[in-house]
């Protein structure tokens, strides 16, 4: 049963973006926009960098490990605690469903921030966290959030829940 729910996740993620089993094709495809920038158009808009160059998985990618391109030191310095955790300024919960498996790094898209910044989002069901950049997506506070392969796996929620995560700025 776990082998075929695991397998289960692997088709779904593999079916996700532009290299996906649909081709861009249907109802979760979206055509680029400025949420979706590369990180030099962000900077440029003002925004804050994100924390590392994330490289974008092969084109053939398929399983979980290969849309992954986070590195294992990478992985430990999103791992991290706080530098500041007392600087630390709560912004709420949000549910987080899986992001765009292709788009690479440690992040999180949430209506909870009205610019980028860095943050972290904490998982208190296995008490993981995760520095990562916060990016603001339109909608009320009360709205989901979508959230990096990456960072779903660091924080030890499963692919196809929808995670209750508390998220952080500053420290």
């Amino acid at each position: 049963m776990r082998a075929a729910v695991a397998m289960m996740a692997v088709l779904a993620v593999a079916g996700c973006g532009e290299n996906g089993l649909f081709k861009g094709q249907g109802p979760f495809h979206r055509a680029p926009d400025a949420e979706s920038a590369p990180a030099s158009s962000a900077a440029e808009a003002g925004q804050a960098a994100p924390a590392t160059a994330a490289v974008k998985p092969p084109a053939g990618a398929r399983t979980v490990e290969q849309f992954d391109t986070t590195t294992p030191e990478e992985r430990v310095a999103a791992a991290a605690a706080p530098v500041e955790p007392a600087g630390e300024r709560s912004l709420g919960t949000t549910v987080a469903s899986l992001g765009e498996v292709a788009e690479a790094g440690f992040w999180l898209k949430t209506p909870l921030v009205t610019e980028r910044t860095r943050g972290r989002v904490l998982n208190p069901a296995s008490g993981k966290s995760a520095q990562v950049d916060l990016i603001p997506i339109d909608g009320p506070a009360s709205a989901g959030s979508r959230i990096s392969l990456a960072a779903m796996r660091l924080l030890e929620a499963s692919l196809t829940d929808l995670p209750t995560v508390e998220v952080f700025t500053g420290g």
